[in-house]
């Protein structure tokens, strides 16, 4: 089995068919959304494939340590992980091939209109061990 890491974005990825962002989507439209997310993970869940998954909020703060005792909080100039990261999904599938029919089935989840969203999602690998260094 390999892990694979399904990320959301709010953007920075091309644009979905149904692009109509989430503050704009009716309560309704919002809990569809979210029932889909739901009944996916549960299928998941039944064949051993769902590993975890979270919505992110919008709020966070990069933090980088800058000498003892003093970690400062910054906000730029770097775009931020807040910005563009919305949630993932972590699966761990038996091939490439089903992870990607798996973030394709995740991509058409209702969004306005309870029409598929069909965005675009990034599918990441896990690492086995660490990157080989040639010289």
């Amino acid at each position: 089995m390999a892990k694979y890491l399904l990320l959301k974005h709010y953007r920075g990825a091309p644009a979905a068919v149904n692009d109509v962002p989430m503050d704009q989507w009716t309560p309704e439209e919002i809990s569809d959304h979210v029932r889909y997310m739901n009944d996916f993970a549960a299928r998941l869940e039944q064949t051993g494939e769902f590993v975890d998954g979270q919505a992110l909020a919008p709020e966070g703060t990069f933090v980088r340590y800058d000498g003892e005792g003093r970690p400062p909080v910054t906000d730029g100039p770097f775009p931020e992980t807040k910005d563009l990261i919305a949630g993932w999904m972590v699966i761990d599938v038996d091939s490439h091939e089903r992870a990607v029919q798996l973030a394709g089935e995740l991509s058409a989840a209702p969004g306005a209109g309870g029409e598929p969203i069909h965005e675009w999602l990034e599918l990441r690998p896990f690492l086995h061990a660490p990157p080989t260094i040639t010289e």
